[in-house]
């Protein structure tokens, strides 16, 4: 992934948003390429290997979630942060979203500093590994800060860029209760609210995905009325 003039793909099907968002972000120096559909979406995505997807909820011929859906499935697309943008702006449609695999949540109308501003917080995480350094190792997890890559029991863990910032943020505070205020705080360029289902959302897939390799130990641990500490033990230890 080159990220000298970072490529934005834009799955959108409204002639207006088309125009107001990329006349934006081509006015910050972003390579933008536009689908019409969610067809045309998925085929670009394959073809073009973006750094970053902005996906519209409501797409003709493919919905924006059966996209996300299949973007996350492909071994070629499934670490590509996606931004979806939609005017649908209830918790439980972002919810949906993120059990998906979004990176991040829009609702229309947005102004376009705000979604440049997400765009950047991003790419800035992907575009400047030499602000992770070193590893973080437990017995079993092993956490590359600088490839952002991780390994459990030997074996890739497969995470959005999203899920990898959370599992380093509870693994930096390992034995810590993080409660979602410090986790919406920490979880930079995302705009959750620390009343609503998402951070948990987060929590959930992130855990469902850790315990998918190593059934028997115990990494993410609720904390009721609170939030999570971070461990490292054999379950019913």
């Amino acid at each position: 992934m080159s990220l000298a003039h970072p490529k934005i793909l834009l799955i959108e099907d409204e002639p207006s948003q088309v125009e107001l968002i990329h006349y934006n972000l081509k006015a910050e120096g972003y390579e933008v390429l536009v689908a019409l559909d969610g067809e045309e979406g998925l085929e670009l995505a394959l073809e073009e290997i973006p750094d970053l997807i902005l996906l519209d909820w409501m797409l003709p011929k493919v919905s924006g979630i059966e996209v996300c859906r299949q973007l996350r499935r492909s071994k070629i697309t499934r670490e590509i942060p996606i931004i979806m943008l939609t005017a649908r702006g209830e918790v439980s449609d972002r919810v949906i979203g993120l059990e998906l695999g979004a990176d991040d949540y829009l609702p229309k109308p947005f102004e376009p500093e705000e979604l440049t501003a997400r765009i950047q917080s991003i790419v800035r995480r992907i575009k400047n590994p030499e602000s992770m350094i070193d590893q973080i190792n437990f017995e079993h997890l092993k956490i590359d800060k600088l490839k952002q890559e991780v390994l459990l029991n030997g074996a890739p863990l497969m995470l959005s860029t999203t899920e990898f910032e959370a599992l380093l943020i509870f693994a930096e505070n390992c034995g810590q209760v993080l409660d979602r205020d410090f986790l919406v705080e920490n979880l930079r360029g995302i705009s959750w609210q620390s009343y609503d289902r998402s951070i948990d959302v987060l929590v959930s897939r992130l855990r469902n995905k850790l315990n998918a390799l190593d059934p028997d130990t115990e990494y993410i641990k609720t904390i009721h009325g609170v939030g999570y500490k971070f461990i490292d033990r054999i379950k019913n230890n």
